[in-house]
This record gives structure tokens, sequence and C-alpha cells, in this order.
């Protein structure tokens, strides 16, 4: 699946909606057979700043800059054809978080991944099949 790195420290020092105790849509990953090409196309037809992830994957973020709106996000390779967009969403806690999609009917699709620095994520579906992320940021402690 993606994997989001960088832009989360900026995201939580510049934004009041951050740590909120409601679940929020935090981000977002388009899924492509051609990454580069959908970054080029999204930035031309958009105008969006789309910049090639710093470890020189097939990953590109999405960002919104200082004074937009919005949620940022990445292009990055399509891994199922039938979910080429995921939305990632911040929770307090990722392994209760998973344990009540399974309860309600949904799965947990990959094993946890740790993002260093920042927070763990973990890819889910719902019980229709659609994906979807789950982010728990780390707190000062880790």
């Amino acid at each position: 699946m993606f994997l989001m790195s960088g832009w989360i420290e900026t995201v939580e020092k510049e934004t009041p909606w951050f740590n909120d105790a409601m679940p929020n849509v935090i981000y977002f990953e388009i899924g492509a057979d051609n990454p580069e090409e959908a970054a080029a196309f999204y930035s031309k037809v958009f105008d969006w700043k789309i910049e090639r992830a710093e470890d020189d994957s097939d990953y590109w973020h999405i960002l919104c800059g200082e004074d937009d709106p919005g949620i940022e996000g990445a292009v990055g390779a399509r891994h199922d054809e039938w979910n080429a967009t995921i939305n990632t969403i911040q929770v307090e806690s990722i392994n209760d978080c998973a344990k009540r999609v399974a309860e309600a009917g949904g799965r947990v699709l990959a094993p946890m991944i740790s993002i260093p620095g920042v927070g763990d994520v973990q890819y889910c579906s719902d019980p229709e099949g659609n994906a979807f992320a789950i982010m728990e940021y780390y707190t000062d402690d880790k």
C-alpha cells in the first residue's frame, strides 16, 4: 500500500484541527498505473504543487500550501483496480479502531506500518470492500 511521510510535521504545527477528538479524514492517496504521469496530470489540471518523495520512490506528494484550505495527499502505484483512491482517517488508537473495523464487518487488509517519528498507519476496508487507512500519530512520549 502507500506510505505517508514528511508533510505531517507541517500539518501538525500549522493546522488547528489536527488533533481533534473526532476522527477526521486527514490525507488521500490516488492509485495510478503510472504515478509520475498521473502526478503531472493532476498538477496540470488543478495547478497542484506535486513533489516526488524524498526517498526517490514512485510516490508523489500533493501539497496544499500554507494559505490554501484542504488536506494534502499523494499519487502512488495502484494496488487494486477497484480502489483507486484511499482516504486516511486520524484515530486516537489504531489498535482499538482496527478491532472496531473487524467487529463492524470490515477487514484489516495489511499489517500496521510504522512511520518513524510520525505514527502508525493501517489499511482496512468496509463491508463493501472500500479501502481506507487509519492513522495514529505518535505522542511526545513515543
